[in-house]
């Protein structure tokens, strides 16, 4: 862990935080009437679909993160989740934030705030991000609809996600 970080970020406390996407949305399914046999009765189907991105990033030990609702998954929207993560670390401390390889993580164009560093996990190793597990990306990120507007961009403490109060 200590191979990844910048020589600037010695002494400075490091955060491990792990960061994932997913994707929610509606699709049309398969349209089915009743008909008599031999028939070919019309059944409109609703082609429309509508998808949204969500982006989450927890940093278990402090029980906090970050999540934002994008319209699409570019270069754009990886900048705005790091943005949104740059905000919520520790003031003075430097986050380790752990992420698969997907294309946009480690474009050339992408925007890394100082206090972050970045660590690629080896390719095929989903097991090793805490994010990829059992959907949990989903269930808590998604939790961000119901408590926030889910307009262009939406964030919240992760210890406030799933709770009534």
């Amino acid at each position: 862990m200590t191979a990844a970080l910048p020589p600037e970020a010695a002494g400075k406390p490091v955060e491990i935080w792990f960061t994932d996407e997913a994707r929610v949305g509606q699709q049309g399914t398969l349209t089915r009437v009743w008909a008599q046999r031999g028939s070919r009765p019309r059944a409109p189907r609703d082609r429309r679909y509508e998808w949204a991105y969500l982006f989450g990033a927890i940093c278990p030990e402090r029980c906090t993160g970050a999540a934002i609702i994008m319209p699409e998954v570019n270069i754009e929207a990886m900048n705005e989740h790091l943005a949104e993560i740059s905000r919520r670390v520790s003031v003075g401390a430097i986050a380790l934030l752990v992420l698969d390889g997907a294309g946009w993580h480690s474009s050339p164009r992408l925007e890394v705030p100082q206090n972050i560093v970045l660590l690629p996990l080896p390719p095929y190793s989903p097991e090793l991000n805490p994010m990829k597990m059992s959907g949990s990306s989903c269930a808590a990120i998604g939790s961000v609809i119901a408590y926030g507007t889910p307009t262009k961009r939406s964030s919240m403490p992760a210890n406030t996600l799933g709770t009534s109060s």
